[in-house]
């Protein structure tokens, strides 16, 4: 369970952009952010997948690469995956907005891999998308063993992400494929 209380993001936050301004790599960093990261929201999963999509690969597709884990030993960085247009997809790389899933029948359907995780009680997931205008690069992602989230631990996880994203580069070549969706922002509605 975690230990986190409504005024903790902000302590922690602090606490970890002085910890970041001391790390000499990307591997150091990411450490530091998982550490806040089971501070925030308990036992679960955190990992980093870029966006690795080129000019090459197919129009409707994205491929995803594991950039940073925690459980490098389950899930290790280097792994990839391809995700076609889906709501989740939607979500994050077309709207460049923060996905949120609470309990296993809430996730289940986002995710292709649900059931190698279920052993591990994963039954809940925040993504947030690591922007440069309006791509999404990559997404900073935390699995949760809790059926749902209080509104400060997501907002602790959308300000880690912020925190982390100067550690995560974009890939070289990023293409962007859903090229006919238009990006929408929250601002616009």
């Amino acid at each position: 369970m975690p230990i986190a209380t409504a005024s903790m993001p902000t302590a922690l936050t602090n606490e970890l952009l002085d910890l970041l301004a001391e790390a000499r790599s990307a591997d150091a960093a990411l450490r530091q952010v998982d550490r806040m990261r089971s501070l925030i929201a308990g036992d679960g999963i955190f990992s980093i997948q870029q966006n690795v999509t080129t000019a090459h690969d197919p129009a409707g597709e994205i491929r995803l690469r594991r950039f940073y884990s925690s459980e490098a030993e389950r899930y290790p960085a280097g792994g990839t995956k391809r995700k076609t247009l889906t709501p989740w997809t939607q979500c994050l790389f077309v709207q460049g907005r923060v996905f949120v899933a609470e309990g296993a029948e809430a996730v289940a359907p986002h995710f292709d891999d649900f059931e190698q995780m279920r052993p591990y009680g994963l039954q809940s997931v925040i993504n947030v998308p690591l922007l440069r205008g309006t791509v999404c690069y990559a997404t900073f992602n935390v699995f949760g063993t809790r059926p749902e989230w209080q509104p400060h631990e997501v907002l602790g996880i959308r300000l880690l992400a912020l925190a982390a994203a100067r550690w995560v580069p974009a890939a070289p070549g990023l293409a962007y494929r859903f090229t006919d969706m238009s990006f929408t922002s929250p601002m616009e509605s």
